[in-house]
């Protein structure tokens, strides 16, 4: 920990050293020996205390505070109340008692009102406990511990941080969206595939993974290839799904989409879809949410990297930048999918040069698009993004931004059979 100090004298240092001062001054003028010892004792009790406390915070700095801070829960989620706890333990055994402390939290974490907190002292340990309740998604900086120390005599102070500022990570509230009913996962599988669909006891082996079920490794194969294999049903997986992005420039529009992308894509996890989410700035990077469709452990590191991919996501600042990241991720998507994989997108309106784009994904792979729309109808231009998506081969819906992302999931997913979509 690094206490970057500023000693200073209090109110208190700076009555006392002129009143020495003046002391003296009068004591030398009046040649009263007495006067000027007791102003010069005066002075020099305000410089003696500032050096001791200069002394006792460069022991500080060579580790004799510790700081330690938890957030509770972590990650957490946009309007969950969350505790932070942070404790400054003595490792020298000073008193802490003369040490006051002030934390600093977000705007997105802490909102318009100021801090309250509890604070428990013991002689050689402070805790300071406080709620937070996250208003924004994104990662928000709690700390660094403000710290000041006052002398014995109150005649200096030396204030600054202490430690390091932590970054909490708050995700979007996230809906759970059904895959059990027949029109759901398995039928947009069904749909897509057609007669692609593999036979139930189609069946092979494969190298081992990590994270793969040991009850499924092949024995004898092993032995035989020397190598560990593993039995998989072909079945049992589903083809890979993509849930393409894109983000709005308005705030609320913006915040919507991201959450119902998320629990979309959580969703397809799920269902044992292999998973990833393509949008936003970061649409170049691999896909965090893409994990091997056989394993089964579909809460573990799959669902956790793809909401840490959800977490970072940025907002464009123009229409212009919004179009231009909608582009890249498209071209991702159409570069890698060759009709192997589903595809799911959240879109707002969209110009020609989108539109043209995403026709190329509806004729290599089967998609499913949710139009946003701000108002309670769609505009012309969502309109027309909505006929032409259909045109194009994609099962497409319209959904009102702040609706509930689960009832605009089934009706997406009711239009496959609703809709005689025209080529």
């Amino acid at each position: 920990m690094h206490l970057r100090h500023r000693v200073r004298p209090t109110g208190r240092g700076l009555a006392l050293a002129g009143a020495g001062l003046a002391t003296a001054t009068t004591g030398v003028l009046g040649g009263t020996r007495v006067l000027t010892q007791v102003g010069l004792l005066l002075v020099l009790t305000v410089l003696v205390s500032a050096v001791l406390l200069r002394l006792e915070l460069r022991q500080q700095d060579r580790g004799a505070l510790r700081l330690n801070r938890r957030v509770t829960p972590h990650p957490t989620t946009v309007g969950r109340p969350t505790t932070v706890e942070v404790e400054v333990v003595s490792t020298t055994g000073h008193r802490l008692d003369r040490l006051d402390v002030a934390e600093r939290a977000s705007r997105e974490l802490s909102g318009p009102r100021p801090l309250r907190a509890r604070v428990r002292r013991e002689r050689d340990r402070l805790t300071l406990v406080y709620p937070v309740e996250p208003g924004r998604r994104g990662r928000w900086a709690v700390g660094p511990l403000e710290v000041r120390r006052r002398d014995l005599f109150g005649v200096a102070h030396a204030s600054g941080p202490l430690g390091d500022p932590v970054l909490v990570a708050v995700r979007p509230v996230l809906t759970h969206l059904t895959t059990d009913d027949p029109s759901t996962s398995t039928d947009v599988d069904r749909a897509a595939l057609g007669s692609r669909t593999p036979a139930a006891d189609d069946a092979s082996l494969r190298d081992y993974r990590p994270g793969d079920d040991l009850r499924r490794v092949h024995w004898r194969s092993s032995a035989r290839r020397g190598a560990v294999m593993v039995r998989q049903d072909e079945r049992s997986g589903r083809r890979p799904a993509s849930v393409l992005l894109d983000v709005a420039v308005e705030d609320a529009a913006a915040e919507w989409s991201i959450a119902t992308a998320a629990s979309v894509s959580l969703a397809l996890l799920e269902a044992r879809h292999g998973v990833r989410l393509l949008g936003g700035e970061a649409h170049g990077t691999p896909a965090a949410g893409r994990t091997d469709h056989h394993r089964t452990d579909v809460h573990g590191e799959a669902s956790e990297a793809l909401l840490e991919q959800v977490v970072d996501l940025t907002l464009p600042r123009t229409e212009a930048e919004r179009t231009a990241w909608l582009l890249a991720a498209v071209d991702t998507l159409t570069a890698q999918a060759g009709g192997a994989e589903l595809v799911f997108a959240v879109v707002g309106a969209l110009g020609p040069a989108e539109l043209t784009a995403l026709a190329r994904v509806g004729d290599a792979s089967h998609g499913w698009a949710m139009v946003r729309s701000a108002g309670a109808s769609p505009t012309d231009d969502e309109a027309r993004t909505l006929a032409q998506l259909r045109r194009a081969g994609w099962t497409a819906c319209a959904v009102t931004v702040g609706e509930d992302p689960a009832a605009a999931w089934e009706r997406l997913l009711g239009s496959h059979d609703a809709l005689a979509v025209p080529r």
